[in-house]
């Protein structure tokens, strides 16, 4: 009965680890997650200020050239 206990003991053990291991990828895939927005809504601040500047409509509200 010990070495079953044993054996238990190990992959509860094994399994923590594996929990820790991907709470940590989990956590820096948030702050990667995080970073990425904040460069992306900089990026379109960007486009729609200079698309102000040259004086057109923002793309978004254009019609595409097949219609």
């Amino acid at each position: 009965m010990t070495d079953r206990v044993q054996a238990l003991e190990e992959r509860v053990a094994h399994l923590l680890r594996a929990v820790d291991d991907l709470s940590d990828v989990v956590a820096r895939q948030g702050a990667q997650i995080d970073r990425l927005t904040r460069r992306v809504q900089m990026l379109m601040e960007r486009a729609a200020e200079a698309e102000a500047m040259a004086g057109s409509a923002p793309a978004a509200d254009q019609r595409p050239p097949h219609w």
